[in-house]
């Protein structure tokens, strides 16, 4: 099913120009051990409803975003550039 996301750089584009990169997620902190890494890699959430995830504009500009989403519709919350404190 496809959705559009607003790139803040490109404007609304087709889900179809960007690359999924995972669940949006606190790396564990320095001196953990491989359980936790492994953990944080391989294990996530799945979560029906509001998600907040990484995405990669890799046919477009490039750009990282971090776009909340509901999973359940396709329904993108919020769309904002990685890095950026704004919630665009």
């Amino acid at each position: 099913m496809g959705f559009l996301i607003d790139c803040p750089n490109c404007g609304p584009r087709t889900v179809y120009e960007f690359k999924f990169a995972g669940e949006d997620e606190a790396q564990p902190g320095p001196g953990v051990g491989l359980k936790d890494w492994r953990h944080y890699f391989y294990f996530n959430k799945n979560t029906n409803g509001l998600s907040d995830e990484w995405w990669f504009h890799i046919g477009g500009c490039g750009a990282w975003l971090r776009i909340k989403r509901n999973t359940a519709t396709n329904e993108v919350i919020s769309v904002r550039r990685a890095g950026s404190d704004d919630e665009g």
